[in-house]
């Protein structure tokens, strides 16, 4: 849709399914309406995961890429807090009606917006891609060397149909599905969501003396609070760094956290301990926001041409929700088959094996070009680089 559309009217479209979905809950009456409802909200969900990063990092300079790109996991965790404080102060119905005024103003400012630059090449509108770019950098800025390095990058990816069979045969492409799909892979494997939809079941499981209420919003306030960090410092610090201390950061948190349930669950005293699971999930919830939060979402932005993104984000958003669903569903009956601290201590190696995952088979995009970033992932030597 967004290769045929473009890029603004498919968002603009996007609005649909949320919209819907609001309405419907706030009429609701029955139960399959609001199953049928969130059915919808996965729907726009899903797309969204696709289609936002897609036009941030079109739309992006190449020095600011990064944190641009960072806003849209920001604002994902803004959305977690809003339904964390909201949903404790408010019924369903008023909740709803709260979510579809945000999507009006979505629908009234986005409006404003450009289209995309790289698509309008892509479909041969060069002056609507001058216009776009230079509304997008100001009056006085002269797009005339962006425009031809986009061009270029055009040229050669209509010359490659995009399927997922061209996914897999070019090399560049192939290297870039690898980096992506392991990104998401582990973002979702570190058990993010487990935390984020069970904290209150953990620290009621815990016993901590702190109430489980509003251990969940200071922990949704906390992902709030790094995401806005991470935007500020991954032009800076780069992506493949921050991957592998928030990979390396999670693991030992993991590890602390199981082995105070280790000493809870077989008897031991855990009275001095009170604090270790709300630090240890804080300092989780801190690395991760300012490392596999944001920057597998960056991946998929930067790493593909025009061409092969929109296939590409497809297949790795899939992957994304899919284990997203799969580690929620598992969780309970992993915390009863095997124990709370081995299921933490499980995701404390999958974490140690992330860090050594990235060093090796993910490239450091910041502050390259998109036509230097596609030269690397050629040359696959060099995705042992760090910086």
């Amino acid at each position: 849709m967004s290769d045929r559309l473009g890029r603004k009217k498919a968002l603009l479209l996007l609005s649909a399914p949320f919209l819907l979905s609001w309405a419907i809950i706030i009429l609701a009456s029955r139960l399959w309406l609001i199953l049928a409802a969130r059915f919808l909200v996965g729907v726009g969900v899903g797309a969204g995961c696709v289609l936002i990063p897609m036009y941030i990092s079109e739309i992006a300079e190449t020095s600011t890429r990064g944190t641009l790109c960072a806003l849209f996991q920001l604002f994902l965790t803004i959305g977690i807090l809003m339904a964390f404080v909201f949903g404790s102060m408010m019924n369903y119905t008023a909740f709803a009606i709260v979510c579809s005024l945000v999507e009006v103003s979505f629908l009234g400012t986005f409006l404003w917006m450009p289209e995309s630059p790289v698509w309008l090449l892509n479909v041969k509108r060069d002056d609507e891609a001058k216009l776009a770019l230079t509304v997008l950098r100001g009056d006085t800025y002269d797009p005339s060397e962006e425009l031809a390095e986009m061009r270029r990058a055009a040229e050669e990816a209509t010359s490659k149909k995009s399927s997922i069979f061209n996914l897999i045969r070019d090399s560049a492409t192939r290297r870039a599905m690898l980096a992506t799909l392991g990104a998401m892979f582990f973002q979702q494997m570190s058990g993010i969501n487990a935390v984020i939809f069970y904290t209150t079941t953990i620290f009621e499981a815990s016993g901590s003396s702190m109430p489980a209420e509003i251990a969940s919003i200071i922990i949704a306030l906390v992902q709030a609070v790094m995401s806005a960090v991470a935007a500020v410092i991954v032009d800076r610090a780069g992506r493949k760094p921050l991957l592998i201390f928030s990979s390396g950061v999670m693991s030992a948190s993991l590890v602390a956290l199981g082995l105070y349930f280790k000493i809870k669950d077989d008897g031991g005293d855990v009275s001095t301990l009170g604090w270790l699971p709300l630090t240890s999930l804080t300092l989780f919830m801190i690395v991760f926001s300012v490392g596999l939060g944001p920057i597998p979402w960056m991946l998929m932005g930067e790493l593909f041409t025009a061409e092969s993104k929109a296939v590409a984000s497809g297949v790795a958003v899939m992957l994304n929700w899919f284990l997203a669903f799969l580690v929620t569903k598992t969780y309970p009956a992993l915390n009863k088959e095997l124990g709370t601290d081995v299921t933490f201590w499980i995701f404390a190696v999958i974490m140690a094996v992330s860090a050594v995952f990235t060093y090796f088979f993910i490239p450091e995009t910041k502050g390259k070009s998109f036509q230097e970033i596609q030269e690397e992932l050629q040359n696959g030597g060099r995705l042992k680089t760090i910086a």
